[in-house]
Protein backbone atom coordinates (compact mmCIF):
# COMPACT_ATOMS: atom_id res chain seq x y z
CA UNK A 1 0.00 0.00 0.00
CA UNK A 2 1.09 3.48 -1.11
CA UNK A 3 -0.29 7.15 -0.36
CA UNK A 4 0.20 9.92 -2.16
CA UNK A 5 -2.17 13.27 -1.12
CA UNK A 6 -0.72 17.14 -0.91
CA UNK A 7 0.63 19.00 1.73
CA UNK A 8 -2.01 21.29 2.61
CA UNK A 9 -4.97 23.00 -0.44
CA UNK A 10 -4.12 23.13 -3.68
CA UNK A 11 -5.34 26.73 -5.34
CA UNK A 12 -7.42 25.32 -7.69
CA UNK A 13 -9.76 23.97 -4.81
CA UNK A 14 -10.44 27.49 -3.57
CA UNK A 15 -10.49 28.62 -7.70
CA UNK A 16 -13.66 26.00 -7.67
CA UNK A 17 -15.76 27.55 -4.62
CA UNK A 18 -14.60 25.35 -1.62
CA UNK A 19 -13.14 26.96 1.55
CA UNK A 20 -12.86 24.77 3.98
CA UNK A 21 -10.32 22.18 4.83
CA UNK A 22 -13.15 19.52 6.05
CA UNK A 23 -14.07 19.61 2.07
CA UNK A 24 -10.72 18.62 0.94
CA UNK A 25 -11.15 14.29 2.26
CA UNK A 26 -13.86 14.18 -0.57
CA UNK A 27 -12.35 16.52 -2.93
CA UNK A 28 -8.87 14.12 -2.73
CA UNK A 29 -10.80 11.25 -3.35
CA UNK A 30 -12.83 12.82 -6.19
CA UNK A 31 -8.96 12.83 -7.49
CA UNK A 32 -7.98 9.96 -7.46
CA UNK A 33 -5.82 10.72 -3.92
CA UNK A 34 -5.90 8.96 -0.63
CA UNK A 35 -3.66 11.50 1.59
CA UNK A 36 -3.52 14.56 2.97
CA UNK A 37 -1.33 16.27 4.94
CA UNK A 38 -2.98 19.36 6.97
CA UNK A 39 -0.85 22.29 7.58
CA UNK A 40 -0.54 23.54 11.05
CA UNK A 41 2.72 25.76 10.21
CA UNK A 42 1.64 29.17 11.80
CA UNK A 43 0.16 27.24 14.94
CA UNK A 44 -2.65 25.08 16.30
CA UNK A 45 -5.71 27.19 15.70
CA UNK A 46 -8.30 25.36 13.98
CA UNK A 47 -10.73 24.11 16.70
CA UNK A 48 -11.29 20.90 18.03
CA UNK A 49 -14.77 20.12 15.85
CA UNK A 50 -13.35 21.24 12.99
CA UNK A 51 -10.65 18.22 13.76
CA UNK A 52 -13.20 16.20 14.13
CA UNK A 53 -14.64 17.27 11.03
CA UNK A 54 -11.79 16.92 9.21
CA UNK A 55 -11.34 13.20 10.57
CA UNK A 56 -15.24 12.79 9.76
CA UNK A 57 -14.47 12.93 6.03
CA UNK A 58 -10.99 11.75 6.03
CA UNK A 59 -12.55 8.39 7.18
CA UNK A 60 -15.91 8.55 5.23
CA UNK A 61 -13.13 9.20 2.21
CA UNK A 62 -10.86 6.86 3.10
CA UNK A 63 -8.08 9.31 3.55
CA UNK A 64 -5.02 9.12 5.20
CA UNK A 65 -4.36 12.40 7.60
CA UNK A 66 -1.09 13.79 9.47
CA UNK A 67 -0.18 17.20 10.29
CA UNK A 68 2.65 19.49 9.79
CA UNK A 69 3.76 20.93 13.22
CA UNK A 70 4.28 24.91 13.91
CA UNK A 71 7.71 25.80 11.36
CA UNK A 72 8.24 27.70 14.38
CA UNK A 73 9.38 24.98 16.00
CA UNK A 74 13.47 24.69 17.53
CA UNK A 75 14.65 21.93 19.42
CA UNK A 76 18.38 23.20 19.53
CA UNK A 77 17.75 26.66 20.74
CA UNK A 78 19.67 27.44 23.40
CA UNK A 79 17.35 29.36 25.08
CA UNK A 80 15.28 26.85 27.53
CA UNK A 81 12.18 28.52 27.13
CA UNK A 82 12.10 28.17 23.30
CA UNK A 83 13.28 24.33 23.91
CA UNK A 84 10.00 24.26 26.75
CA UNK A 85 7.72 25.85 23.95
CA UNK A 86 8.65 23.50 21.29
CA UNK A 87 7.61 20.82 23.27
CA UNK A 88 4.19 22.74 24.08
CA UNK A 89 4.11 23.24 20.12
CA UNK A 90 4.60 19.07 19.93
CA UNK A 91 2.04 17.99 22.00
CA UNK A 92 -0.44 20.88 20.64
CA UNK A 93 0.03 19.00 17.26
CA UNK A 94 0.09 15.42 18.35
CA UNK A 95 -3.77 16.30 20.67
CA UNK A 96 -5.13 17.90 17.24
CA UNK A 97 -3.56 15.08 15.20
CA UNK A 98 -5.35 12.58 17.69
CA UNK A 99 -8.80 14.39 17.66
CA UNK A 100 -8.69 14.40 13.94
CA UNK A 101 -7.53 10.93 13.82
CA UNK A 102 -4.26 11.75 12.21
CA UNK A 103 -1.36 8.76 12.62
CA UNK A 104 1.35 10.99 12.23
CA UNK A 105 2.92 14.54 12.62
CA UNK A 106 5.79 15.94 10.91
CA UNK A 107 8.39 18.48 13.28
CA UNK A 108 11.03 20.71 11.81
CA UNK A 109 14.26 19.66 14.22
CA UNK A 110 15.55 23.35 14.68
CA UNK A 111 18.10 25.56 13.47
CA UNK A 112 22.27 25.31 14.43
CA UNK A 113 22.98 29.64 15.73
CA UNK A 114 26.21 30.23 17.54
CA UNK A 115 27.06 26.40 18.72
CA UNK A 116 28.44 23.19 17.08
CA UNK A 117 26.34 20.85 15.19
CA UNK A 118 26.97 18.30 17.72
CA UNK A 119 25.88 20.31 20.30
CA UNK A 120 22.36 21.30 18.61
CA UNK A 121 21.67 17.53 18.23
CA UNK A 122 22.46 16.85 21.66
CA UNK A 123 19.81 19.91 22.57
CA UNK A 124 17.74 18.36 20.02
CA UNK A 125 17.58 15.16 21.51
CA UNK A 126 17.02 16.02 25.08
CA UNK A 127 13.94 18.46 24.39
CA UNK A 128 12.68 15.51 21.89
CA UNK A 129 12.77 13.21 24.78
CA UNK A 130 11.11 15.52 26.72
CA UNK A 131 8.14 15.53 24.10
CA UNK A 132 8.27 12.13 24.07
CA UNK A 133 7.85 11.31 28.04
CA UNK A 134 4.89 14.02 28.06
CA UNK A 135 3.43 12.67 24.86
CA UNK A 136 3.28 9.23 26.93
CA UNK A 137 1.95 10.97 30.25
CA UNK A 138 -0.86 12.46 28.55
CA UNK A 139 -1.76 9.38 26.35
CA UNK A 140 -0.75 10.91 22.94
CA UNK A 141 1.87 8.41 22.08
CA UNK A 142 -0.24 6.62 19.47
CA UNK A 143 0.48 9.70 17.21
CA UNK A 144 3.84 9.37 15.43
CA UNK A 145 6.29 12.09 15.58
CA UNK A 146 8.27 12.28 12.27
CA UNK A 147 11.89 14.94 12.28
CA UNK A 148 11.83 16.04 8.94
CA UNK A 149 15.12 16.71 7.10
CA UNK A 150 15.51 20.21 6.22
CA UNK A 151 16.69 21.77 3.23
CA UNK A 152 18.97 24.51 4.71
CA UNK A 153 22.77 24.86 6.09
CA UNK A 154 21.78 26.97 8.83
CA UNK A 155 19.05 24.01 10.11
CA UNK A 156 19.12 21.37 12.39
CA UNK A 157 18.31 18.34 10.52
CA UNK A 158 20.72 16.68 7.54
CA UNK A 159 19.79 12.77 7.10
CA UNK A 160 22.60 11.69 9.45
CA UNK A 161 21.06 14.36 12.26
CA UNK A 162 17.28 13.00 11.41
CA UNK A 163 18.57 9.66 12.36
CA UNK A 164 20.02 10.56 15.35
CA UNK A 165 16.91 11.78 16.57
CA UNK A 166 14.94 8.86 15.62
CA UNK A 167 17.25 6.77 16.89
CA UNK A 168 16.03 8.22 20.31
CA UNK A 169 12.45 6.22 20.23
CA UNK A 170 11.98 3.26 18.27
CA UNK A 171 8.12 4.26 17.86
CA UNK A 172 9.99 8.18 15.69
CA UNK A 173 9.18 7.93 11.55
CA UNK A 174 11.49 9.84 9.55
CA UNK A 175 10.04 12.10 7.53
CA UNK A 176 12.41 12.31 4.17
CA UNK A 177 12.02 15.43 2.34
CA UNK A 178 13.66 14.87 -0.82
CA UNK A 179 13.53 18.50 -2.29
CA UNK A 180 15.77 19.49 0.94
CA UNK A 181 18.03 16.47 0.07
CA UNK A 182 18.05 17.74 -3.55
CA UNK A 183 18.97 21.21 -1.62
CA UNK A 184 21.69 20.14 0.63
CA UNK A 185 23.83 17.67 -1.90
CA UNK A 186 23.53 21.20 -4.47
CA UNK A 187 21.75 18.80 -6.70
CA UNK A 188 22.64 15.72 -6.26
CA UNK A 189 19.15 13.46 -5.94
CA UNK A 190 19.12 12.26 -9.85
CA UNK A 191 19.48 8.42 -9.97
CA UNK A 192 18.21 5.28 -8.55
CA UNK A 193 20.90 4.37 -6.79
CA UNK A 194 21.04 8.49 -5.19
CA UNK A 195 17.74 7.71 -3.82
CA UNK A 196 18.59 4.24 -3.12
CA UNK A 197 21.57 5.54 -0.77
CA UNK A 198 19.16 7.56 1.43
CA UNK A 199 17.13 4.68 2.20
CA UNK A 200 19.66 2.25 3.06
CA UNK A 201 21.11 4.52 5.39
CA UNK A 202 17.37 4.70 7.02
CA UNK A 203 17.36 0.92 6.90
CA UNK A 204 21.02 1.36 8.77
CA UNK A 205 20.31 3.32 11.99
CA UNK A 206 16.48 2.81 11.90
CA UNK A 207 16.01 -0.64 10.81
CA UNK A 208 13.46 -2.59 7.86
CA UNK A 209 10.22 -1.78 9.13
CA UNK A 210 10.63 1.80 9.90
CA UNK A 211 12.35 2.21 6.51
CA UNK A 212 9.28 0.23 5.03
CA UNK A 213 7.13 2.83 5.93
CA UNK A 214 9.16 6.28 6.03
CA UNK A 215 7.21 9.32 5.45
CA UNK A 216 8.24 10.97 2.46
CA UNK A 217 7.59 14.93 1.12
CA UNK A 218 8.65 15.96 -2.66
CA UNK A 219 8.25 18.66 -4.60
CA UNK A 220 10.62 20.27 -7.04
CA UNK A 221 12.81 22.78 -5.74
CA UNK A 222 15.11 25.87 -6.27
CA UNK A 223 18.56 26.24 -4.27
CA UNK A 224 21.56 28.13 -3.76
CA UNK A 225 24.40 27.73 -2.11
CA UNK A 226 22.75 28.08 1.22
CA UNK A 227 20.48 25.24 0.80
CA UNK A 228 16.95 25.15 -0.05
CA UNK A 229 15.09 28.77 -1.93
CA UNK A 230 11.55 27.91 -2.83
CA UNK A 231 9.45 24.92 -3.91
CA UNK A 232 7.97 24.79 -7.72
CA UNK A 233 5.31 22.43 -9.09
CA UNK A 234 6.28 19.35 -10.64
CA UNK A 235 5.65 21.15 -14.53
CA UNK A 236 8.91 23.64 -13.65
CA UNK A 237 10.86 21.17 -15.36
CA UNK A 238 14.47 23.80 -14.73
CA UNK A 239 14.04 22.40 -11.41
CA UNK A 240 14.83 18.52 -10.10
CA UNK A 241 14.29 16.30 -8.63
CA UNK A 242 12.26 14.13 -11.14
CA UNK A 243 10.03 11.53 -9.06
CA UNK A 244 10.70 8.13 -11.72
CA UNK A 245 13.73 7.26 -10.27
CA UNK A 246 12.54 7.91 -6.94
CA UNK A 247 9.32 5.73 -7.52
CA UNK A 248 11.49 2.59 -9.16
CA UNK A 249 13.36 2.99 -6.02
CA UNK A 250 10.41 2.48 -3.59
CA UNK A 251 9.32 -0.55 -5.98
CA UNK A 252 12.89 -2.18 -6.43
CA UNK A 253 13.00 -1.75 -2.47
CA UNK A 254 9.32 -2.52 -1.76
CA UNK A 255 8.62 -0.07 0.63
CA UNK A 256 4.56 1.47 1.21
CA UNK A 257 5.31 5.38 2.04
CA UNK A 258 3.00 8.50 2.70
CA UNK A 259 4.17 10.49 -0.30
CA UNK A 260 3.58 14.19 0.02
CA UNK A 261 3.56 16.55 -2.31
CA UNK A 262 4.95 20.12 -1.36
CA UNK A 263 4.36 21.91 -5.00
CA UNK A 264 3.91 25.23 -4.78
CA UNK A 265 0.36 26.01 -5.22
CA UNK A 266 -0.60 22.74 -7.33
CA UNK A 267 0.08 20.06 -4.68
CA UNK A 268 -2.76 17.79 -4.63
CA UNK A 269 -2.70 17.61 -8.90
CA UNK A 270 1.01 17.01 -8.27
CA UNK A 271 0.70 14.67 -6.32
CA UNK A 272 -2.00 12.75 -8.51
CA UNK A 273 1.35 13.67 -11.60
CA UNK A 274 3.14 11.41 -8.64
CA UNK A 275 0.94 9.19 -8.11
CA UNK A 276 0.95 8.08 -11.93
CA UNK A 277 4.33 8.22 -12.02
CA UNK A 278 4.29 4.95 -9.68
CA UNK A 279 2.00 3.73 -11.14
CA UNK A 280 2.88 3.66 -14.54
CA UNK A 281 6.62 2.71 -13.76
CA UNK A 282 5.24 -0.23 -11.56
CA UNK A 283 3.19 -1.80 -14.73
CA UNK A 284 6.41 -1.41 -16.63
CA UNK A 285 7.62 -4.46 -13.92
CA UNK A 286 5.16 -6.55 -13.95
Amino acid sequence: MIWFGPAGNSDSFYDQGFSHSWQMPRWLSDMGLNAYEYQCNKGVNLKDETAEEIGEKARQFNIRLSVHAPYYINLSSTEKEKRENSVKYILDTLRIAKIMGAGRIVVHPGYVSGITRKTAVELALATLREAVIQADDQGLSDVTICPEVLGKHNQLGNLEEVMELCCLDKRLIPCIDFAHLHSLTQGGMNTEEDFEKVFLTVEKHLGKARLKNVHIHFSRVEFGKGGEKKHWSYSDINYGPDFDPLARTIIKLGLEPVVICESRGTMAEDALALKNIYYHEAAKLL
